[in-house]
């Protein structure tokens, strides 16, 4: 088989039979696409990417899936959905080029509509993105996840397993969450403490929040640049978390205090 070159493809959209003809599709047997389904082969750089659909996944109609993802077995991308989109134009201090690949859905996960995915997105085993929610470049998911519809989850941010994102709730850039993390709707973070935007002198010092292990965070809760929610501590709902809260701890107010459990 000729190998594609980015003069025999384009960023314009193609059904799968177009993209199989091209050599780009590669579905296993028992992969379901829909013929409404579309599929962008090439990045912005104009570079041909494959989409590997493997035995059993599902890809509904009208979903959108760049090149250089993988669908993993039974996996499914329910309609309306974005998977694999390069990013382009400026985000946290740098030019995003449009660079695709790198993008994979993992066995069993289940892609909901409306959700969009950039590239570089690794979604594991059995992971959920609920309705409407939105992951940047770069984020990784651990297997059994949960996120709610609604959620923004920004770039770079790493995600355990069997941890649940509630609705609503804002992820920003680099943020940690390990294993079986529990956080509540409408959750906030921050990382940056100096408010900088696009300052030619002065490019922002960004510390994401981390959350260890086990933490629970209620609903409607905001937590600060740089600060870790503690192993298996728990943050009552709509605190304002500005330090960082010990494993173990109870920690709840405006800003929240830890309480002495004595």
């Amino acid at each position: 088989m000729q190998t594609p070159t980015a003069s025999s493809t384009s960023t314009h959209d193609m059904s799968a039979i177009e993209l199989d003809a091209a050599g780009l599709l590669h579905a296993e047997t028992g992969a379901v696409i829909s013929r409404f389904a579309l599929f962008v082969p090439a990045d912005a750089l104009g570079t041909p990417l494959a989409v590997i659909v493997r035995a059993g996944a599902e890809i509904g109609p009208f979903a959108v899936v760049h090149g250089g993802t993988l669908i993993g077995e039974q996996a499914r991308v329910e309609e309306h959905t974005v998977v694999g989109k390069p990013e382009l134009g400026y985000a946290v201090g740098r030019i995003r080029p449009g660079l695709g690949g790198g993008t994979v859905v993992g066995a069993g996960a289940v892609v909901r509509s409306g959700a969009v995915v950039y590239a570089g997105v690794r979604l594991g085993v059995n992971t959920v993105v609920g309705h409407h929610s939105l992951l940047r470049t770069d984020i990784a998911v651990g297997t059994e996840t949960q996120l709610g519809h609604h959620l923004t989850i920004e770039r770079e941010t790493r995600i355990g397993r069997d941890v649940r994102c509630s609705p609503g709730s804002h992820i920003t850039s680099a943020t940690v969450i390990a294993d079986r993390v529990f956080l509540g709707a409408g959750i906030r973070t921050i990382n940056d403490k100096t408010l900088t935007w696009r300052d030619p002198n002065s490019e922002p010092r960004l510390t994401a929040p981390r959350f260890e292990t086990g933490a629970k965070v209620g609903s409607g809760t905001t937590v600060l640049a740089g600060v870790t929610i503690g192993e298996y501590a728990l943050v009552g709902a709509a605190s304002l978390v500005t330090r960082d809260v010990p494993a173990g701890a109870i920690a709840f107010g405006h800003p929240a205090r830890v309480q002495d459990r004595s």
